[in-house]
């Protein structure tokens, strides 16, 4: 029977793949495919995964993080940090502001190095910005179903009740360093048939539907070009599909064309500094925004377990700060995660304001941080650049 429809078998899946279109001026028949449709599901069915004891809550994607179990014995508790009898609060000499002012002027194309230069000062006031800082270290742990091609990895699922969460070891971490671990939970690995391609290794070829060939595209099908039988596809009117090889399908990328995979719980074991800072404003006329951007000097740090909020500090704001963020941080963390550490210092942000005169006339600058850095919004001899 000459120009009937045809039902072509797909070589890797059996899968009938209807379609006719006579061909032009006597050329042979092409059969055209129907559209590509996904062969198997696009994300792991529940059915997939077994039932774990100890983690039936698990599923894939995450299931959260896993709050830690009660401490067998006792946490240490608090205790004060180390007594400070002398707080040690810093000041620059006149030679510090004048030569942090010159470097200032120096490095700005459009200013006059007069005012650094010849500038008297007149007045020096120390302004001491704290910075309080509170850090928890934190371990938080997580599990989810997972899955890897099976390559004859060990298969361990019912052999023994899996661990808990909490009771399978992980690496010593580095204090206040975010890092993550994860590991694959003991007794929990099994094998199952591919989801995507269904256990066949090999799913059908987008580019061209399964077929294995994809339309000519020099004579659109027909066989020929003009009078004469097409020499790119030898009058066939389709080539073979360059991305399949012609075969229709191509390896699973989920099983890697093993058919078959590795199924387990992951444990996902983060651990997170978590940082708190408290600035205490003055009324020195610098924006805050400015101190972000230089360091200070350290006059105090605390590291325990547990860190006691700071007493005997000369500041009433810092300890305020120190008792509300450690009461916060034990609240908030202690119920979702393991407190491995604390951290808490204290930082000295030096701002000294500058009164100068130049030509008869008051100005002022400020000199601030570690770096000595100078903002001089009123700098009195400018000029206009311009950049050719």
């Amino acid at each position: 029977m000459e120009n009937q429809p045809i039902l072509s078998q797909n070589r890797n899946y059996g899968v009938a793949n209807p379609g006719y279109v006579p061909a032009a001026q006597g050329g042979p028949a092409t059969f055209v495919p129907p559209a590509a449709e996904s062969y198997g599901p696009s994300a792991p069915p529940a059915s997939m995964f077994d039932s774990m004891p100890g983690y039936e809550g698990t599923v894939a994607g995450g299931g959260g993080f896993l709050p830690p179990p009660v401490p067998a014995f006792p946490v240490p508790q608090p205790v004060p940090g180390p007594e400070q009898p002398h707080w040690n609060i810093p000041s620059i000499t006149e030679d510090i502001a004048r030569d942090a002012f010159i470097q200032f002027a120096s490095n700005k194309c459009c200013y006059s190095s007069g005012p650094a230069k010849d500038g008297v000062i007149t007045h020096m006031e120390a302004f001491n910005t704290y910075r309080y800082r509170l850090e928890t270290f934190t371990e938080t742990r997580s599990t989810e179903w997972s899955h890897e091609p099976y390559n004859g990895q060990p298969v361990d699922a019912y052999v023994q009740p899996p661990p808990g969460p909490w009771e399978i070891p992980a690496r010593t971490p580095n204090f206040f360093v975010d890092d993550k671990q994860m590991i694959k939970v003991p007794y929990t690995s099994s094998v199952k048939n591919c989801h995507e391609c269904l256990g066949m290794g090999r799913r059908p070829c987008k580019e061209c539907t399964g077929t294995g060939s994809k339309l000519c595209w020099v004579c659109n099908g027909s066989g020929f070009k003009g009078s004469d039988r097409c020499h790119h596809c030898n009058g066939r009117g389709r080539n073979n599909c360059i991305s399949c090889s012609g075969q229709g399908s191509r390896k699973c990328d989920t099983c890697r064309g093993k058919a078959q995979l590795l199924v387990f719980i992951n444990l996902t074991v983060k651990w997170t500094n978590n940082s708190n800072d408290y600035v205490v404003e003055q009324l020195s006329g610098l924006q805050m925004n400015k101190l972000s951007k230089v360091s200070g000097k350290e006059l105090y740090r605390d590291s325990q377990y547990m860190v006691y909020p700071v007493i005997g500090f000369p500041n009433p704001d810092v300890m305020q700060a120190a008792q509300r963020l450690v009461n916060d941080h034990q609240v908030k963390f202690s119920q979702t995660s393991r407190i491995l550490q604390q951290r808490q210092t204290i930082e000295l942000i030096p701002i000294t304001k500058v009164t100068y005169t130049w030509k008869g006339k008051s100005h002022i600058y400020f000199v601030y941080g570690n770096e000595f850095e100078v903002n001089a919004d009123d700098y009195p001899a400018t000029c206009c650049c311009t950049v050719m």
